[in-house]
């Protein structure tokens, strides 16, 4: 993941949605924090419904994420302003993912899919980067 996120520059242009390059990485390091612990999101209504099932049929398979799938709004584009130094947030993010070798957050509730097991995260934050890093394509 480190190396596809270092081939992203300045000037990468997204092969689909509404976000830029500097937003993908400040959304990718929103989610980065989440994930090690450092901040939480309250659960959706409808998450506590059909969460468990939802997150079943994303990591099933190898499959990659789909183009423009949702988000919870806290990571949207309304909420990351709109330009920003590229570089920072591009260390920002290879820093946190460096992390995930010596933190562990065995107790993670994601605001729709509810409590994951770490295996659960690692699949989904795998497939969530690799779809972030194909939407710039890296």
């Amino acid at each position: 993941m480190i190396v596809r996120i270092n081939n992203i520059n300045e000037h990468s242009t997204a092969q689909w949605g509404k976000m830029n390059v500097y937003q993908m990485l400040k959304h990718c390091t929103l989610w980065e924090e989440w994930i090690l612990g450092r901040k939480q999101y309250k659960r959706s209504f409808i998450g506590r419904f059909i969460g468990r099932l939802a997150l079943r049929a994303f990591i099933k398979d190898d499959r990659p994420l789909q183009r423009n799938t949702p988000t919870i709004p806290e990571f949207s584009i309304r909420y990351i302003k709109k330009d920003g130094d590229v570089a920072a947030e591009k260390a920002k993010l290879i820093a946190l993912l460096q992390e995930h070798e010596h933190v562990s957050n065995p107790g993670f509730v994601h605001s729709f899919f509810g409590k994951m097991s770490e295996e659960e995260v690692g699949y989904l934050a795998y497939k969530h980067f690799d779809h972030h890093l194909r939407q710039f394509n890296c």
